[in-house]
Order: structure tokens, then C-alpha cells, then sequence
């Protein structure tokens, strides 16, 4: 009496258990997609008023003035500038782009003894993130 294979191919005999299936290792998940990853870590400045706001990070620099936002990443800024307001209460900021596009904005210092702190803030952070200058 011959056997014959089962008539479905390779298939255990009637009874017998399958092979388990290969093992793999889990496939990394996609950018944008698995657990949240924690933000990169570095100094931060902001300066905040009423209307405006400056924020300065790892990420770049942003600006909000009176409701509207614009935000720079470091690759894409040329220069950053800053000085007092011409009435000594405010901070001015320009962000200046490689096609030459600035823009600018005013956050005011109240007390004005804020000016000098948010000075000395800022040209730390700046200093860390553009360590060789513009």
C-alpha cells in the first residue's frame, strides 16, 4: 500500500499539528506614528505681552502679533535681530530670511527693569542656538 501526499498541497497529515510561523521582529513604526517622542531638549526664551509674544527654542523662533502667528525654523533663518524700542519699554525683534524677507516684532516690558533681563536672556539663547554668530 503506497501514501499519497495530502491532495492540498503541502499540508500535515490529518492529526498532526502545523509548523509554527516564523518569528520576525517587529517592524519599526513610521515616522509620525508609534509613541509620542519626548521634544528635543535646549534653552527657551519668551517674551510675553498683552497683544504680542516672542518665543525662542529649539525649534526656532516665533512670533504672535495680535493674534496672528508666524514661526521660523533655524535652517531657514539667515539672522536674528534685536534692540530696545525707541521709548525703552519694549523689546524689538527682526527675523531676517535668506531671500532677504524680514519681519519684525515688539513686545513691551512692564516694569521696564524687565527690558534688561529679557536682554540678557536672549542673547544666551541665541548664543546657544547660533553659537558662531551671523
Amino acid at each position: 500500500m503506497t501514501t499519497q501526499p495530502p491532495p492540498y498541497g503541502n499540508q500535515p497529515a490529518y492529526g498532526q499539528q502545523p509548523p509554527p510561523p516564523p518569528q520576525y521582529p517587529p517592524a519599526a513604526a513610521p515616522m509620525g506614528f508609534g509613541p509620542p517622542q519626548p521634544p528635543p531638549e535646549g534653552p527657551e526664551f519668551m517674551a510675553v505681552d498683552v497683544h504680542n509674544s516672542i518665543v525662542v527654542d529649539v525649534t526656532g523662533v516665533a512670533f504672535e502679533d495680535h493674534g496672528a502667528a508666524v514661526e521660523f525654523s533655524w535652517p531657514e533663518i539667515r539672522s536674528v535681530h534685536y534692540k530696545a524700542s525707541p521709548n525703552g519699554k519694549g523689546l524689538m525683534m527682526a527675523v531676517v530670511l535668506p531671500n532677504g524677507q524680514f519681519y519684525e516684532c515688539v513686545v513691551q516690558a512692564k516694569p521696564r527693569a524687565q527690558l534688561g533681563q529679557w536682554f540678557a536672556q536672549l542673547a544666551a539663547v541665541l548664543g546657544y542656538y547660533r553659537p558662531m554668530g551671523w
